[in-house]
């Protein structure tokens, strides 16, 4: 089983910054798995920067519903794996019309396939439910399919990095949650 490290953090918290230099060190071939669809013109604008910072000898795939199967079958020729980002593949199985259950699902083989291609992977991710309640229900429906997606993700991953201001905070690491001393042991009096 390949290394399964999940980046976490808010908008421009610097998470696919970290991601590929993290995925940089793996050689330089690594798949890079692009999970959006720009739809406008400023999203256009963010992948072209995005891949502006990748180096030039890593492949790029924009699978669309063919995610897995990409992954699968360009894999095991890669040095790893950089799927960006969950949290657009979450929307985009939500607005195919799969139920929150069948989401966590398709995350749960997504990353059974990661660590089973024998690669070390990262999958970058965003922290979204911290903010306002959105005010629509297909909006709190993404706000829980994602909050949940990222809990399946934890799970399968051997080490979580959340980014804060541009600075990674290790939250899990070697398969193990990291706790602050003072939250071992006895409660303070």
């Amino acid at each position: 089983m390949g290394h399964l490290l999940l980046v976490t953090g808010g908008t421009r918290s610097g998470k696919s910054r970290y991601a590929v230099e993290r995925a940089s060190l793996w050689g330089p071939r690594v798949l890079y798995v692009a999970t959006c669809q720009p739809a406008d013109a400023e999203m256009r604008e963010r992948v072209r920067q995005h891949q502006a910072e990748r180096p030039a000898s890593w492949m790029t795939v924009e699978p669309g519903a063919r995610v897995l199967q990409a992954i699968q079958e360009q894999g095991p020729e890669m040095d790893g794996i950089l799927l960006d980002c969950l949290t657009l593949y979450v929307s985009s199985l939500l607005m195919s019309g799969s139920g929150e259950f069948e989401v966590m699902q398709q995350v749960d083989d997504l990353c059974l396939a990661l660590r089973q291609v024998g690669r070390p992977a990262v999958i970058v991710t965003n922290e979204v439910g911290w903010g306002v309640v959105p005010e629509s229900s297909l909006g709190r429906l993404f706000r829980d399919a994602a909050g949940r997606a990222n809990q399946v993700a934890a799970r399968h991953a051997k080490e979580v990095v959340m980014l804060v201001c541009g600075l990674p905070v290790v939250i899990k690491q070697d398969g193990s949650p990291i706790v602050h001393p003072l939250l071992q042991g006895e409660p303070a009096e």
